[in-house]
């Protein structure tokens, strides 16, 4: 009989790549049998995984008021093995899981009290260090409980206790990107592409002030959501928004294909607590696309992707705009960074690789009744 895992979001979309693209689906492809509790308008099946909806509402009220009673009460339903869940938020009902018998995962995708740091909507910093140190305290108390942690790099893990946690990075899944077929995508110049969300602190503006510096050599394409109504009105009043090519929200085959038809990838996150020792997903699948890549000039990025990248100052559009022009203009260049790209992640950050100590860890929390993980499943995870 197969194992039923229940897999936990208040903040994500269903089609998260992460949860439901890698994980979710690695762990059918595996043999359990999945159940996926998030944000979606209906229930249906996809590629195996079971999905359960609840409201989208993007309402920082509702999640942190009604969404987890939600999903608590449907994931209570469900009547799970083990419960992954993928929210700090969502850690209370986890607990209350734990307290009904059941087996706990946390996923834990940033460094929670470095990002409340950055939380304006919080207040002063003064209010929002005081509410980092007291989430920090309420997280170590947590996971003398929780059966199991992941964190998605190194630098989360080291909060956590190693008996307990591995690794799981965000690793493209090369295989399943590489059987997309480019889009046919007609273009005049040469195109940037940036994917994912459009906020204040990825840098969205400056790139698009980059982009007119550079009077018409490029185009940037915007595939993603806006987060804030106010920021997308500011981006699409500047004169330099007719270099723009925004596509929306697209699936992420679609949003794959694209990006395969595009010349130069850009991350142009700000220098905040939680990014600068992050491992972008973003870059990842860019490199998977064969694309150079241009990266804020963090000092742990310039560590990681020294060798397929070029750094800029995220937050001067005049830096951003004299890289990618350099780029342009040098295309034996920007061949050599994508092919050094796509060799480091064939060699090293491959989600086909990179699953295989999720599983590890499923089989240890299933078979071990919930005990530590062994040396070995600790070694392959950090």
């Amino acid at each position: 009989m197969k194992s039923k895992i229940g897999v936990l979001t208040t903040a994500h979309d269903a089609f998260d790549v992460r949860i439901f693209y890698k994980e979710c689906r690695s762990l059918v492809e595996a043999g359990y049998e999945v159940y996926l509790i998030a944000n979606h308008d209906k229930e249906e099946t996809v590629h195996g995984v079971r999905i359960i909806p609840i409201n989208t509402s993007k309402s920082r009220m509702h999640r942190f008021l009604v969404k987890g009673w939600t999903v608590l009460w449907k994931a209570i339903k469900l009547k799970a093995e083990v419960y992954h869940f993928h929210d700090p938020d969502l850690i209370p009902y986890g607990l209350i899981l734990k307290l009904l018998g059941k087996k706990i995962i946390y996923d834990v995708h940033e460094d929670v009290p470095k990002d409340i740091l950055s939380k304006e909507w919080l207040g002063n910093i003064r209010v929002r260090k005081v509410v980092s140190s007291l989430f920090g305290l309420f997280i170590k108390f947590s996971t003398l409980l929780i059966d199991r942690i992941i964190a998605a790099t190194p630098s989360i893990s080291k909060s956590f206790p190693e008996a307990k946690t591995i690794v799981l990075g965000n690793a493209p899944a090369m295989t399943r990107i590489d059987k997309i077929k480019g889009e046919t995508v007609t273009k005049t110049r040469i195109a940037v592409v940036y994917a994912g969300a459009l906020t204040k602190i990825r840098g969205i503006k400056e790139v698009i002030e980059a982009v007119g510096r550079l009077d018409n050599m490029v185009e940037l394409w915007l595939l993603g959501w806006w987060e804030d109504r106010s920021y997308e009105q500011e981006c699409k009043s500047l004169s330099d928004w007719r270099y723009v090519r925004y596509f929306g929200v697209m699936t992420l085959e679609n949003t794959y294909s694209i990006m395969k038809q595009a010349d130069i990838g850009i991350v142009n996150d700000f220098p905040v607590p939680n990014y600068i020792e992050s491992h972008p997903n973003k870059a990842y699948e860019y490199l998977t696309c064969r694309l150079p890549i241009v990266m804020s000039d963090f000092a742990y990025w310039k560590d990681i992707f020294g060798e397929c990248a070029v750094f800029v100052n995220p937050m001067d559009p005049k830096d951003i705009a004299e890289k990618i022009k350099n780029l342009v203009e040098n295309p034996e260049c920007r061949k050599k960074l994508a092919w050094e790209g796509r060799r480091m992640i064939e060699n090293k950050y491959s989600w086909e690789s990179e699953s295989k100590k999720l599983m590890e860890l499923y089989k240890s929390l299933l078979n071990n009744n919930g005990g530590m993980l062994s040396e070995t499943d600790v070694g392959a995870g950090k």
